[in-house]
């Protein structure tokens, strides 16, 4: 999703347009005494991308700032949404210039991370002109704090444009981002909550110019029989060591770091010691078409995951990917400079495997407990040798033509009672495509161009009942009218970004 600039905002931002034909209109406050209404005379026939239904009617914007110009409130059909400003201060932004970064580009606040932290506080984290700043948001009264700021390294990118990732899982962030002004040194890190700081080693092995799309968190401790540990898993491209080619191969990966990792004693301190990462296939060999640039992943409760590479779907079972971890190792051959499966004795305990009610009953309460041979063993073999292929070996979806760009999926019940999965698909050129998940073959249900002209869609964000997503080429989201079987014909200039909101079956599915 493209990252809002200088600024916090939890549902839109919508651009002031130009009004070619202004009508003048009252400006009425919208929040509590004390706060300056600001007049846009924006009450015109003109393409507004609030909430409306269909055909051209007046288009109504109300303002108003409110906390000493700290928060804005927008007022639009139904709903009233709050911005909160946040930008680099004019010294870093000058500091991000002499750095030669771009003034026009580089040298502000974009947000790239922005989640609940618990129940009263969200935590959010931006690029601040190239000097990443980490803060809280107190939701009672949607408040920054300004004092409070953490460093953001780690945890946010310095670069707006570079992949980024993280999650918060029992107050402890977990991102995939890059660690250096430059851009050079990615990194899986953990930090905030009880433990100390957990990251990955800094070789090319573990992670070689990676690009960050996704991440999950999988509770594979509950019901475990033996004692399983919970697990996050990362979702990324990179640039693949292990082929013997001169040419640079991009493929998808998949890596899992272990909830209760603390590092090694001796050796891999502080560094996670049960990082393992595997391939993840997404190709028709018989069309000789192989989709290697993850764009995007969805995972759904139970054992069942997505994610789009490219313009094909693929569909991945949980087990699938367990096996892959507790498979053979490659290893890098020095005499035949070459990679291959690692066929000698694995060491014991198993390397890169989490703690479990063996380790346990064998003495090894934790990672810290670890032998040097099985956390060396781990340092050096974080890539497994077996690929993941996808659920029936092949894509679930093959569009020709199109760019997918997002994801999302539910499950819907169907009138012969069993449960269908319901995918909807954005695209780089501005469409969403809405399909039914058969089993043997995926049904495209309607095909709808959101916006003119084509922009990609760049996030798709599952909110109940109805599907909401960011389109466009602008940085800041702002609010599309309902879409889905009405078709509304809508208009959006190229810096506009808008809120799709697609309203799924009012009852229950019929496939076919």
């Amino acid at each position: 999703m493209p990252a809002p600039r200088d600024a916090i905002l939890l549902l839109c931002q919508h651009p002031l347009c130009p009004c070619p034909h202004p009508v003048p209109g009252p400006c009425v406050p919208i929040c509590a005494m004390g706060c300056v209404p600001i007049p846009v005379p924006c009450q015109h026939r003109c393409p507004c991308p609030f909430a409306m239904p269909c055909g051209p009617i007046p288009c109504a914007i109300l303002l108003s700032l409110c906390d000493g110009g700290a928060l804005l409130y927008v007022g639009a059909r139904e709903a009233v949404f709050a911005l909160i400003s946040w930008e680099a201060p004019v010294d870093k932004k000058a500091e991000c210039i002499q750095k030669g970064k771009n003034n026009q580009t580089d040298c502000f606040n974009y947000v790239r991370f922005l989640q609940s932290y618990n129940s009263s506080h969200l935590y959010a984290c931006g690029t601040y002109a190239f000097q990443p700043k980490c803060t809280y948001i107190e939701l009672s009264g949607f408040t920054l704090d300004q004092v409070a700021f953490e460093d953001g390294k780690g945890k946010c990118p310095y670069d707006p444009t570079k992949g980024h990732t993280g999650l918060i899982v029992d107050g402890e962030l977990y991102s995939a981002t890059f660690n250096n002004f430059l851009g050079t040194e990615p990194v899986i890190l953990r930090n905030l909550g009880p433990h100390y700081s957990m990251k990955t080693e800094y070789l090319t092995s573990w992670l070689n110019e990676p690009h960050f799309v996704a991440s999950a968190y999988v509770q594979e401790s509950a019901a475990s029989s033996t004692g399983d540990d919970d697990k996050v898993y990362f979702f990324f491209s990179e640039r693949a060591v292990e082929y013997d080619c001169y040419a640079e191969q991009v493929v998808a990966r998949v890596a899992r770091v272990c909830k209760g990792d603390v590092g090694g004693a001796r050796t891999l301190q502080k560094k996670w010691t049960t990082f393992l990462k595997a391939r993840l296939v997404c190709s028709a060999p018989e069309q000789q078409l192989h989709f290697n640039r993850l764009q995007a992943v969805f995972t759904l409760p139970g054992a069942d995951w997505g994610d789009v590479d490219v313009s094909a779907i693929c569909r991945y079972h949980i087990l699938e990917v367990k096996k892959a971890f507790e498979g053979p190792y490659k290893e890098y051959r020095e005499q035949a400079q070459k990679w291959g499966r690692y066929s000698d004795e694995v060491p014991s305990p198993r390397p890169g495997a989490c703690i479990t009610d063996w380790h346990r009953q064998n003495g090894f309460a934790s990672s810290l407990e670890l032998p040097d041979n099985t956390l060396n063993f781990a340092k050096k073999h974080p890539l497994m040798d077996e690929p993941i292929l996808p659920h029936r070996g092949r894509p679930l979806l093959l569009k020709k033509d199109a760019n997918f760009t997002q994801l999302v999926v539910d499950r819907v019940p169907g009138l012969d009672g069993a449960v269908y999965e319901v995918l909807f698909i954005g695209t780089g050129d501005g469409w969403v495509h809405k399909a039914l998940n058969l089993g043997a073959r995926v049904h495209l249900v309607e095909e709808l161009q959101v916006f003119e002209p084509a922009q990609p869609v760049e996030s798709l964000v599952l909110a109940g009942r109805k599907v909401s997503g960011a389109l466009g080429k602008g940085l800041a989201p702002g609010v599309s009218p309902r879409g889905g079987t009405s078709r509304c014909h809508l208009a959006c200039s190229l810096t506009e970004a808008a809120l799709c909101r697609l309203p799924f079956p009012s009852g229950p599915v019929a496939p076919g």
